[in-house]
């Protein structure tokens, strides 16, 4: 299978962790899968509002070459990057099948940042982008459901996993605990990327008991750190403090409209640690029902409600989601020629594929003598 992205290590995001974790577990169940991201080429932009991102320019040839070398039985085109919209031409030009999946609310989350974009118009590009895929991957039934509302067909359900091991109850309390002896408690926390689509106000402004802490960075840090003080704002955390500063909160608080699942939600559920949300897509499809969060439009009322919860229910619910059944959902979403076809494409296009790999092949050659230049 050939993954194409715009979102890629060393890039910390859910979009990057669903990725990079389900083709972890394609390569264990003996898929061959090569990746083509942004890390691959020198040219590459910020994205705007998202610099994390960067964004390849004039890489076109390029993955023709590698999609052309490689030969695969699939393609994925994850992303509405650049790179996204390279593979989707070549795609396009050669008349070979692929699939596309939808991360992020892109239209709602351009609108959150820009007032001026109406909604339609963030539509019309997801459209343009995904109607000529074969199958359309979501996280949720809501998101599926929403999608289909705006006209979008053949969509397909493919859900999402987490490490229960590296997310774990045990690492509650250790040492007394990843935040100070002196925070008031309870203790409720907010994970993820500081931005305006992720509507960390509606959390900050609430009247809650104990103390309220940010945990990750972003480009509305400095302005939510000067305007809520009493807030405790800790700057990103990876590995084991990320999962510590879980494990020790007492509740979860996810008051996003925009994403189109959580991954955070399983992450802070593995760790014990109950779910307070607004009915939305992510929170609404995986809590109600488990003992493991509160959904509400009152978001105080849910937090406080959250505090009620057993923190074994939260951990059940974390258990039921594991990678290798995300990657299983994804293989079987895929839309792979049949072998017989499968093999009468590539030999029609054998004379293409010679001159690609030689193009690789002398590519890889003048990266190697730089290398060695530098040395």
């Amino acid at each position: 299978m050939l993954l194409v992205t715009d979102a890629w290590e060393p890039q910390v995001n859910g979009v990057v962790r669903t990725l990079s974790s389900t083709n972890r577990e394609l390569m264990a169940m003996g898929c061959e899968v090569e990746v083509v991201s942004p890390a691959d080429y020198p040219n590459t932009v910020p994205l705007i509002t998202y610099s994390e991102i960067r964004l390849a320019l004039g890489a076109r040839d390029d993955v023709e070459d590698r999609f052309l070398a490689f030969a695969p039985d699939a393609v994925h085109i994850a992303t509405e990057g650049t790179l996204g919209w390279d593979a989707r031409a070549i795609c396009l030009k050669h008349k070979f099948p692929f699939t596309t999946s939808y991360h992020t609310q892109f239209p709602e989350y351009v609108t959150a940042r820009f007032n001026w974009i109406p909604l339609w118009a963030g539509y019309r590009y997801m459209h343009a982008f995904h109607d000529k895929s074969g199958r359309v991957m979501v996280a949720t039934p809501t998101m599926q459901k929403q999608l289909q509302l705006q006209g979008f067909r053949n969509t397909a359900i493919w859900s999402r996993g987490v490490d229960i091991e590296q997310f774990h109850p045990r690492l509650r309390g250790i040492d007394g605990g990843i935040y100070p002896a002196d925070l008031p408690r309870p203790i409720f926390a907010y994970v993820g990327r500081v931005a305006v689509e992720k509507n960390i106000e509606a959390f900050l402004k609430l009247d809650l008991p104990g103390s309220k802490v940010i945990v990750g960075g972003g480009p509305a840090l400095d302005e939510l750190k000067a305007k809520y003080p009493s807030a405790v704002f800790t700057g990103p955390k990876f590995g084991e403090e990320l999962a510590r500063h879980y494990a020790d909160a007492d509740v979860f608080v996810f008051p996003s409209f925009t994403d189109t699942f959580g991954l955070v939600i399983l992450e802070a559920a593995a760790c014990g640690t109950p779910v307070a949300g607004f009915v939305a897509p992510g929170p609404q499809d995986i809590l109600p029902g488990t003992g493991a969060g509160i959904v509400d439009d009152d978001l105080q009322k849910a937090c406080l409600e959250a505090l009620k919860l057993k923190r074994e229910d939260a951990r059940a619910l974390a258990e039921r989601y594991s990678w290798r059944a995300c990657a299983e959902d994804f293989r079987r979403n895929l839309e792979p020629l049949p072998k017989e076809r499968g093999r009468r494409f590539w030999h029609k296009l054998g004379d293409l594929r010679k001159r690609a790999k030689e193009r690789r092949r002398i590519a890889r050659e003048k990266k190697a003598a730089e290398r060695t230049k530098t040395q």
